[in-house]
């Protein structure tokens, strides 16, 4: 009988509900293995589905580890877009409390996004590289929006490269605390604050 109930615990999954679930199988599993590590099988039966039924929603690994990336990064997309009208300076604390909120409370989906660029397929890489993109375009955007630093963006394009790497510099930072867990979230939301103002100076 307990197979049963299971049986129709797992019907009354809707289409979005299911795909979601294992999305956030992957999520835990590529967050603690490196791609090549990682079988469609610890999937299916961790979320409790045949591998038949994984490879309805995701024809191939690559699909599914590109679907992993894609969910974190509009994750972090919405949690962090800019408010109109707000000083850039206030947005950034604020979106940098969000943004470490979302690190914390999805640890293992942060890990498995940044993964991606270390995934031998290009394709995956390709999904890893555009997330990464929209994260730098809509910090450029607020920045080149706000009246104290907007002005300095004309003929200044080197302020991308320094939002390019103050990207890599908080996702490093966030992958250490995460590891090492030594710092406060207010120092390292201080820390991350500092190094781009500092960049953008």
């Amino acid at each position: 009988m307990p197979a049963n109930q299971g049986e129709r615990a797992r019907r009354r999954l809707s289409t979005g509900e299911r795909r979601e679930q294992l999305l956030t199988v992957g999520a835990r599993l590529f967050s603690e293995s490196p791609y090549d590590e990682v079988w469609i099988e610890q999937v299916a039966d961790l979320a409790g589905v045949s591998r038949g039924l994984l490879y309805h929603y995701f024809p191939t690994k690559r699909d599914f580890f590109a679907a992993v990336v894609e969910r974190e990064s509009e994750r972090m997309l919405r949690m962090t877009a800019a408010e109109p009208g707000v000083p850039a300076r206030e947005q950034l604390t604020a979106g940098l409390d969000t943004y470490l909120g979302y690190v914390e409370a999805h640890a293992h989906g942060f890990r498995a996004f940044h993964r991606a660029d270390a995934a031998g397929d290009q394709a995956v890489r390709r999904v890893y590289q555009r997330a990464l993109a929209a994260q730098e375009k809509q910090i450029l955007a607020a920045l080149a929006a706000d009246p104290e630093f907007g002005p300095a963006f004309e003929g200044a394009p080197q302020l991308r490269l320094a939002v390019r790497g103050w990207l890599a510099f908080t996702t490093a930072v966030c992958l250490e605390w995460l590891r090492e867990g030594e710092l406060s979230r207010d120092q390292v939301r201080d820390l991350c604050a500092r190094a781009l103002l500092g960049a953008i100076a």
